[in-house]
């Protein structure tokens, strides 16, 4: 019998304990004025330090999983690897509990999302009135809307991310004079998050329902290692990673609950399950609507049935609140788009690499046959054995071309990055978050599309480094034929 490598296990655990450190300093900054003095979470040098900490974390996540994966002895009953598995939840948890240790570091998202479970506690829809609503104002709880301080300013102390300020109310939830904009997923999310909560109960809630989904995922990679041989190192993939830490718990991202959602989706799927598959793709996509990109790379197996299913799961979703609120349940959508910048004539960061070639308008068309093409492509050629290769290529093509400036987006590619073994991918997800924490600097145009431009040659080298060696996936990355060939089709 096997046992893991002692050395590179200590090694792991120790980076394990370092990646943790960091991200409690992270989360809040003023945890490293001992190092930087003066920095703060408003400093001067704070998009700095955000910056190249994040980056140092992802630096340290990867040499953690490398001494993971030396740990593991080539060949081994990954079943019997107990204190690899076991090093392994108990990194997502000591990593979850950093994440815990401050309120939403770079983003108020969740403000939005306590208010609308709020509100649909107290029998409202949360599509019908705006945060600023003056109707709504005995719902409001004190750690949600503040008054401004004496000079008129909001005090940021008490604010995640920049607070909002609308009629002598300074507010945490983002854009307080827009309706929501989240689907019928996300809305069910909040409220059932809400629902056991006090009022004063604050940004923790949906923190520790974010830890919960994490956790989740990873006991779900785990039963996978299991059952199917998927090699622990890469269920740390999940585990460990900053984006999900940092994103998914600490800022608590609703894509968290889309990303468990798709990959219980595609498992399903590979299995044969298509019913079941089109129903969590469904709810996936009544999520956050982005998982709608997965969609070419999972009609390989009776695709109409696929098709009708999860529409249909969609529509189900949506029908209480549209009963309620009629077309409002479009909520802020349409404005949102053109905010972001999609249907701009001006410089954005959207399609950042194609416009640095064409203007604009012309960049959009351009992405969106690249996007239409590939679909096509992928969807005709997505192997039944190993549909998540056809999967992450298209996601990170999309992510690629369409460049958006949230990094959390990204959350959905990591299921696939797993299950797939393809690491090369991970240039993706880093060269968003680069975006994402290089947009407050001044040289952040230029930084995107250096980011954006090194994942498309790092894809590039991997694409044809693995034509070169046909076994380059092996050892231990091949979650198929044995997930495959259980599959029952129904």
């Amino acid at each position: 019998m096997h046992t893991p490598k002692t050395r590179w296990l200590v090694a792991t655990g120790l980076l394990v304990l370092l990646l943790s450190a960091m991200v409690w300093s992270l989360m809040d900054l003023p945890r490293l004025a001992w190092l930087i003095p003066g920095v703060a979470r408003e400093s001067a040098q704070s998009g700095r330090v955000n910056f190249f900490m994040t980056l140092a974390c992802w630096l340290v996540f990867g040499l953690a999983v490398f001494c993971l994966r030396r740990a593991q002895p080539a060949g081994s009953d990954i079943r019997r690897l107990r204190p690899l598995a076991g090093l392994v939840l108990v990194g997502s948890l000591l990593l979850g509990a950093a994440a815990l240790s401050a309120p939403p570091s770079t983003s108020n998202d969740s403000a939005r999302y306590a208010w609308d479970g709020i509100v649909q506690k107290a029998g409202i829809s949360p599509y019908d009135h705006v945060p600023a609503d003056p109707a709504l104002q005995s719902l409001r709880p004190e750690w949600l809307f503040q008054a401004p301080l004496p000079d008129g300013s909001c005090d940021k102390a008490n604010f995640p991310a920049i607070p909002d300020k609308s009629n002598g109310v300074c507010f945490a939830v983002n854009r307080p004079n827009v309706p929501t904009i989240y689907p019928p997923t996300s809305e069910i999310y909040f409220f059932l998050v809400r629902l056991p909560l006090p009022a004063e109960v604050g940004f923790i809630g949906f923190q520790a329902a974010g830890l919960l989904l994490a956790l989740g995922v990873t006991l779900g990679l785990l039963r996978l290692s299991r059952k199917f041989a998927l090699p622990l190192d890469r269920v740390a993939w999940w585990a460990w990673s900053p984006l999900v830490v940092i994103e998914g718990i600490n800022n608590a991202h609703v894509d968290l609950l889309g990303a468990g959602l798709l990959l219980l989706a595609v498992i399903l799927l590979a299995r044969g399950r298509v019913t079941g598959s089109a129903i969590a793709f469904g709810a996936a996509v009544a999520t956050k609507l982005v998982p709608v990109i997965a969609a070419p790379g999972m009609l390989y197996r009776k695709p109409w049935r696929f098709i009708v299913v999860s529409i249909g799961t969609f529509l189900v979703l949506y029908l209480p609140y549209l009963l309620l609120s009629g077309i409002g349940v479009l909520g802020f959508l349409p404005g949102y788009l053109s905010e972001e910048g999609y249907d701009s004539t001006q410089q954005t960061s959207r399609f950042v690499l194609l416009t640095l070639f064409l203007p604009p308008q012309a960049a959009v068309l351009v992405g969106a046959l690249i996007i239409l093409g590939t679909g096509i492509l992928l969807w005709r050629r997505t192997d039944p054995d190993r549909p998540w290769d056809s999967q992450v290529l298209f996601v990170s093509v999309v992510l690629l071309v369409v460049s958006p400036t949230y990094v959390w987006y990204a959350l959905l590619l990591l299921p696939l990055i797993v299950l797939s073994g393809r690491y090369e991918y991970f240039s993706v997800v880093v060269a968003l978050t680069m975006l994402y924490l290089s947009t407050p600097l001044p040289e952040s145009m230029v930084t995107a599309r250096s980011a954006l431009a090194g994942a498309v040659l790092v894809l590039l080298a991997a694409w044809i480094w693995r034509r070169q060696r046909p076994g380059a996936l092996e050892p231990g990355s091949l979650l198929v034929p044995s997930l495959a060939s259980s599959r029952t089709t129904t």
